[in-house]
């Protein structure tokens, strides 16, 4: 009994170390962490509530993503992304997600599509009431779920992997001006389409969307970056 207990407390650190990174992702997403920054361990820790090892570690399969890098001695600096890097992650998740979407439409049956619209409904309310944090989580649920329905594993992977590395910057200037919930819309539209079987209309919303988000990437970058409220820790689910 001994051994069982010790690999469920493995499997628990293994847990808060992904729900860490899950909650690192979206602040860098966000524009809590801010670009070229050097952000300590043990500061991120107080304020996910966490003890510092899960976010060293979570830090370090940032790093591992290109998402941060380490700085000896002082922590992580987040990196850059150029203009030229978020046209290349849009094109490839373009390349990858508007035919995938097509042939989803469909293959999905309507009990498949369905069990996805309160996730859809979840970033539309997030959207609403300025919760940046549960936008970017439910969005990404949304997307790879979505995904999923294709049956090819290392597909949602590459995606999910993209979806790390493009980020948006300054979410909460454009969540000010009422920008993100047009966009958060477009997944209830596209999940409709979908149930009617149209593929060639499924795609073009899928090709409008991803074309919507790299707008306000762009638009982001103008925008002055505030806090997100509720804080990094807003993004972590289950006990600290």
């Amino acid at each position: 009994m001994g051994d069982l207990k010790q690999h469920s407390l493995i499997k628990a650190q293994e847990r808060l170390r992904d729900q860490v990174g899950h909650a690192l992702r979206a602040a860098l997403i966000a524009g809590e962490l801010r670009p070229g920054s050097v952000y300590s361990a043990p500061g991120l820790a107080s304020e996910l509530g966490v003890s510092a090892t899960p976010v060293r570690e979570a830090m370090l399969d940032l790093a591992r993503e290109g998402l941060v890098e380490p700085v000896r001695n002082k922590g992580f600096r987040i990196t850059e992304v150029s203009e030229r890097d978020l046209d290349q992650y849009t094109e490839l998740r373009t390349m990858i997600e508007v035919p995938t979407i097509g042939r989803i439409a469909k293959i999905a049956t309507a009990d498949q599509l369905e069990a996805l619209r309160p996730v859809a409904e979840e970033i539309v309310t997030n959207a609403r009431e300025h919760n940046l944090i549960g936008y970017l989580e439910a969005d990404r649920r949304f997307h790879l779920g979505l995904l999923t329905l294709a049956g090819n594993d290392r597909l949602v992977e590459t995606v999910g992997d993209l979806r790390k590395r493009s980020r948006l910057y300054g979410l909460t200037g454009l969540d000010e001006a009422g920008k993100l919930v047009s966009s958060a819309e477009e997944h209830i539209e596209l999940l409709d389409l979908m149930l009617t079987g149209d593929a060639e209309a499924a795609m073009e919303c899928m090709q409008r969307h991803l074309g919507h988000v790299r707008s306000l990437w762009a638009q982001g970058r103008d925008e002055p970056v505030g806090r997100t409220p509720g804080g990094l820790g807003s993004g972590l689910q289950g006990p600290a």
